[in-house]
């Protein structure tokens, strides 16, 4: 799977950290019920990768793919999991050789213009934009636009209901990553047909 056909699955994308992996079959199960057919299950926890090995053995319709991943052994364990592709949070030569070395997509991190001349040297056109917020936003994205015209990107990091088609409105940007609509209380409270609402909310608020 390539970074564009990661990236134009769904405009929306979930970033989610899951605490326990008997969460992730029925998490991955409501993101689908809500026409998300993607996920960014990060290494933050523990439960990351077992939560990626279930839901690519089990719900093998779903597009689930590692998040936080921040060196080569981190995007190893995540394609042994069966992860479809890896976002980190960051860029570095290391990651980008790694992600040949080991032929899984990488969609890394980008936050200053330095850091897209890097990944766009190296032949890789999709990036996230983290932290989005903070380190301009749409503003920043638009300068892009001049500079870096081969150059996509999702915005994730301070994207929610209010501001998502400021951000899906630009050419540059394919798709936004967010945590609004998987609230963590909502995990772990089992309020998985809430999450399935607030996927249609938001794809319903699209412009």
């Amino acid at each position: 799977m390539t970074a564009k056909e990661v990236m134009e699955i769904s405009p929306i994308v979930p970033v989610i950290a899951i605490d326990d992996e008997k969460d992730a079959l029925p998490l991955a199960k409501a993101l689908q019920k809500g026409g998300v057919n993607i996920m960014e299950v990060t290494l933050r926890t523990k439960a990351g990768l077992k939560a990626i090995e279930l839901i690519s053995k089990e719900l093998p319709s779903m597009n689930v793919g590692a998040g936080t991943v921040c060196n080569e052994e981190e995007l190893i364990q995540s394609k042994n999991a069966g992860a479809k592709f890896v976002f980190s949070p960051g860029i570095s030569k290391e990651l980008i050789d790694a992600s040949k070395k080991h032929d899984i997509t990488l969609i890394p991190g980008v936050a200053t213009a330095s850091e897209v001349m890097l990944a766009q040297n190296n032949e890789i056109f999709y990036c996230k934009l983290f932290p989005a917020k903070i380190s301009g936003g749409v503003d920043i994205l638009k300068a892009f636009q001049g500079p870096f015209s081969k150059m996509n990107f999702c915005p994730t990091g301070g994207v929610n209901l209010n501001n998502l088609n400021d951000f899906l409105i630009l050419k540059n940007v394919l798709c936004v990553g967010g945590t609004w609509f998987v609230p963590k209380d909502a995990i772990l409270n089992n309020e998985f047909e809430k999450i399935t609402l607030l996927c249609k909310e938001a794809l319903d608020s699209l412009v």
